[in-house]
């Protein structure tokens, strides 16, 4: 099926206790998606729902073989979803804290990038 890009929007997300490489990665999704709206699904490119829009997430993040590909998903509320993972992100040092769990000082970053594209008919 071919399709057009409609949007692409960027985020970034923090995991800083807990070292879960699923927790950064969702974050990211959820800044990417945090402040839009997209009228012009309905208004310019004539889909009937939200379920029809395409929407493609690339992660990179520390650890991706780790990511919860399901919990990451799930930040998006409509849409055929795709997600594609990559080594990348950061791990930065910070303060472990025994009563949030912590294994060690370590902080994930991941950075997300979302492309919601239209079917072209």
């Amino acid at each position: 099926m071919s399709h057009k890009r409609l949007i692409i929007e960027m985020g970034m997300g923090v995991d800083q206790h807990g070292q879960d490489p699923t927790v950064a990665a969702a974050r990211a999704v959820r800044n990417a998606i945090a402040h839009n709206a997209l009228p012009g699904v309905w208004e310019v490119a004539g889909l009937s729902h939200p379920n029809q829009m395409l929407v493609d997430v690339q992660v990179a993040v520390p650890f991706p073989d780790q990511v919860r590909q399901d919990e990451v998903l799930a930040v998006l509320p409509f849409g055929q979803k795709t997600l594609t993972l990559t080594d990348g992100g950061m791990v930065v040092a910070g303060r472990a804290i025994a009563e949030l769990e912590d294994k060690n000082d370590d902080m994930y970053v991941a950075i997300a990038a979302v492309t919601v594209s239209i079917p072209d008919p």
